[in-house]
């Protein structure tokens, strides 16, 4: 996987439009292309989604232009079709393998993953033969020319460090990662605090006890 092609920078409607395109091509192949309708409730999802959303048609629509626009989706034309169904180009862009796309797919619907949560969710999309090979795609997906995916700072606690996608919008998920952190300081603070003062009252209680002994 090499491309010089400049990566877009997607707005979270288009991105959750292209990871929904992508998923349902893989899932439901016999529903794909797909009509708006379908693609509208395929943003909309319960599961499987990060997070949930509730788009209307014309959300979805103005997404899909925008897309069109770059390459990255077009109409399905021809054959038996009806009604103006979409899929997308994505691989055809930016040549990818299935595992990589997999693993951009899920970035897209989900969020922040870590390597284990991506091996575990990526059943339906592409079979990984062991955790090993999701971090061989997650390392090219990071040293392409144009790189896809950067990991994340790890967090207090956590074994394994989260990757996020780079194709668009991922403020928030950093924002949330800074506001972690003063959280979790004012958590130790507070610990330091407790100890202390649990630390004074032993001593007072000692106190008071000597004192009581000498008295009696």
């Amino acid at each position: 996987m090499e491309s010089s092609t400049t990566l877009p920078i997607l707005n979270t409607v288009e991105l959750r439009v292209l990871g929904s395109l992508i998923e349902k091509s893989k899932t439901t192949p016999d529903y794909y292309p797909m009509t708006v309708n379908a693609l509208t409730a395929a943003c909309n999802q319960k599961t499987s989604r990060k997070p949930v959303v509730d788009y209307d048609e014309e959300t979805v629509i103005s997404a899909l232009n925008s897309l069109k626009s770059q390459s990255i989706v077009s109409t399905a034309v021809g054959g038996s079709i009806r009604a103006v169904k979409y899929k997308h180009n994505f691989t055809t862009v930016y040549p990818l393998t299935d595992g990589e796309l997999a693993i951009l797919c899920l970035l897209f619907l989900r969020g922040p993953q870590t390597p284990g949560e991506l091996n575990t969710n990526s059943a339906r999309l592409h079979e990984f033969r062991s955790l090993e090979g999701v971090h061989d795609a997650l390392n090219k997906l990071m040293n392409s020319t144009s790189p896809y995916v950067k990991e994340l700072p790890r967090r207090a606690g956590q074994k394994e460090t989260r990757f996020i996608h780079l194709l668009g919008e991922t403020a928030n998920y950093e924002e949330e990662e800074s506001h972690e952190e003063p959280v979790r300081k004012n958590v130790s603070d507070l610990e330091a605090r407790l100890a202390a003062v649990e630390q004074e009252l032993a001593e007072v209680k000692e106190t008071l006890a000597k004192i009581t002994k000498d008295l009696f």
